[in-house]
């Protein structure tokens, strides 16, 4: 039986990970990473890495109870180069992830707070561009989706009044990789808000 533990305790919450500790591999291999920011039950990062094994994954989710799961997900596949950290998106972003490491990121139904008064509480904001910008390798991608139609506007906005960022077509994930919470939303009938964005700059390779 597979020993094998993707989740990921962390030494220390203010070092900034070591990806080639995380993701062991020959000195010359460079593998893309991508980074899934609110994984949940793991439906999308469990389909997108099966299909690319020449990439490394890395899930962030602060519950606890989502990341065993996803984390037994992971085990009974035996995708060793997926792996968990059970933290708040915008700290890890910011403080974890080594400068322009990060290939690709999603995020896939942040949480709206659609009250006005908590809207401050949102992922997406100016400051949460500049971590986004520090973390990713130039020509990196980005996808987000989300049911919030008022929230997705915003997003946008942000994102076209950000000349690091250019839009591309969004990214329509398949059938196997819709989150619980798009098969969630799409059984109500919610029209689901989909953008893409890439850094400036020259490729990374990332083929997701």
């Amino acid at each position: 039986m597979d020993s094998f533990d993707p989740i990921v305790v962390l030494e220390s919450w203010t070092q900034t990970l070591s990806i080639q500790s995380l993701f062991p591999s020959s000195p010359d291999e460079h593998r893309p990473l991508a980074v899934d920011i609110g994984c949940g039950k793991g439906r999308y990062l469990v389909a997108v890495a099966q299909k690319h094994p020449e990439m490394n994954f890395l899930g962030i989710d602060r519950m606890e109870s989502r990341m065993l799961k996803v984390g037994r997900k992971l085990t009974r596949a035996g995708l060793h180069h997926v792996r968990l950290v059970r933290m708040e998106a915008s700290y890890a972003v910011r403080h974890l992830l080594p400068a322009h490491s990060v290939s690709l990121f999603t995020v896939f139904f942040p949480d709206p707070w659609p009250k006005r008064r908590h809207q401050r509480r949102r992922l997406f904001k100016p400051a949460f561009l500049d971590n986004l910008d520090r973390a990713m390798a130039p020509g990196g991608k980005l996808h987000i989706a989300t049911d919030h139609r008022n929230y997705f506007e915003s997003i946008v906005a942000l994102f076209e009044q950000d000349a690091r960022f250019e839009s591309i077509p969004a990214y329509e994930p398949t059938e196997d990789e819709r989150t619980d919470f798009e098969l969630h939303f799409t059984e109500q009938g919610k029209p689901i808000g989909r953008a893409s964005f890439v850094k400036a700059g020259r490729s990374t390779g990332c083929t997701a």
